[in-house]
């Protein structure tokens, strides 16, 4: 699965448990693994999803990211593989019928949503009993740790005792961020199990990348041993989880 560089930088790790998704839904008889990117953006994952031989839906209310979306999908060949919602993720049950995905993307999307339990319980719904569930969301950890290390110990303190760890006097985009626990506890009473925790960007968003193809080599390198050590997933930029509908459970 390939993907262009800004969705890339950091995010090895999470192509992988990706690639094996499709390679697990492959193998319980599904030629091509319907795939739902629920805020996805301008296509960076969507459209390496469909590269791969994945029918994608995106639900992106965002134009001017539907707009680069497209122009991708005809660059790389594929915009006949990728449905487009212009729509909030709110209106998910609207557009996409319950249990027909395969997997389910929801990446950078319950930080910015109002209400992440109703987000993960559509999430839930949509994916099919065996089906994925694939969460890549901001980690509380990271930002106490990066603003501690350079000085700003305060909104350290802040950002740790925050109930979403958040700054709001900082100007910050994000309502919430999360932690190992809380994003378990999450989907769990969506009822999904967790399958896979891991870090998404343990050192390379904090670490300067010189030295050219052999040094960002090393980087991926060390990104992919990281991602899984629990010391070092937590305090990574992001966490990403897959988690399972089971087969027979509710959506």
């Amino acid at each position: 699965m390939r993907t262009d560089t800004a969705a890339a930088r950091g995010s090895a790790a999470v192509r992988r448990v990706l690639e094996a998704e499709l390679r697990r839904a492959r193998e319980r008889g599904v030629d091509q693994p319907r795939v739902v990117d629920v805020g996805g953006g301008s296509g960076g994952w969507a459209v390496p999803l469909a590269a791969a031989g994945c029918p994608v839906t995106v639900v992106e209310p965002n134009p001017n990211a539907l707009a680069t979306l497209r122009r991708r999908a005809g660059e790389e060949g594929v915009a006949d593989l990728i449905t487009v919602i212009a729509d909030d993720s709110d209106a998910l049950d609207r557009h996409v019928p319950a249990g027909s995905a395969d997997l389910v993307l929801a990446h950078g999307l319950l930080e910015v949503v109002d209400d992440p339990a109703a987000a993960v319980a559509g999430l839930a719904t949509a994916v099919a009993p065996g089906g994925a569930v694939s969460v890549l969301a901001a980690n509380r950890h990271a930002a106490v740790l990066h603003r501690a290390l350079s000085g700003r110990l305060a909104e350290a303190h802040r950002l740790l005792t925050d109930p979403d760890g958040v700054l709001e006097t900082d100007g910050e985009t994000l309502l919430r961020r999360f932690d190992t626990g809380g994003l378990r506890a999450l989907l769990a009473a969506a009822g999904l199990e967790v399958e896979v925790l891991q870090g998404d960007g343990v050192v390379a968003d904090a670490v300067p990348v010189e030295g050219g193809p052999a040094a960002e080599a090393d980087l991926a390198d060390f990104e992919l041993a990281a991602a899984g050590i629990p010391t070092l997933r937590d305090v990574a930029s992001r966490l990403h989880v897959l988690a399972r509908r089971p087969v027979g459970g509710a959506g």
